[in-house]
């Protein structure tokens, strides 16, 4: 057991040979695909890198874009209430100014209206005036006076009330 302990110059000479021809089989053989694997993973985490920053400048874009949008609707929207608020303060003073048309011109129909009906209702008034006068006159004149007097006070009656406003 001992001679595994102590170093025999052949082992040592066959273990460094394995070792030197593991090395130029790995060398030959595996080193060349493990390196090429790795640039290829560098690769790809630079393209993705760069895909990234792309897609990050791209968002950033986009929200300048939508926030650009956002404000100009915001413009939009103000105006478009600000017209509409135009054309109701238009439209109410328009239906004022109709109402009060309206209004005076209701005014001047009922005035007009009391005007006819107040005429009417002063010659249907002149008319019974008359015909009573007429009564009360042919009652006094049967009794005092002759037929020729008779005339003469029913033409100055009726002239007297042809004229309107002399009472």
């Amino acid at each position: 057991m001992e001679k595994l302990f102590t170093p025999d110059f052949g082992l040592m000479v066959w273990t460094v040979v394995t070792f030197l021809l593991l090395v130029a089989i790995l060398a030959k053989f595996a080193w060349p695909p493990i390196l090429q694997a790795i640039k290829d993973r560098e690769e790809a985490l630079r393209q993705e890198r760069v895909l990234a920053e792309k897609a990050r400048a791209e968002a950033q874009r986009i929200q300048k874009d939508l926030e650009a949008k956002l404000a100009e609707l915001d413009v939009k929207s103000r105006e478009v209430l600000s017209q509409a608020q135009r054309d109701a303060d238009a439209l109410r003073a328009r239906h004022s100014e109709e109402a009060k048309a309206e209004a005076v011109k209701l005014m001047e129909k009922t005035r007009a209206g009391l005007e006819e009906e107040k005429r009417r209702l002063v010659g249907e008034l002149r008319k019974e005036v008359a015909d009573l006068s007429v009564l009360a006159a042919e009652r006094l004149v049967r009794k005092s006076v002759d037929a020729g007097v008779k005339k003469a006070v029913l033409d100055q009656f009726f002239h007297d009330i042809e004229k309107p406003g002399k009472r």
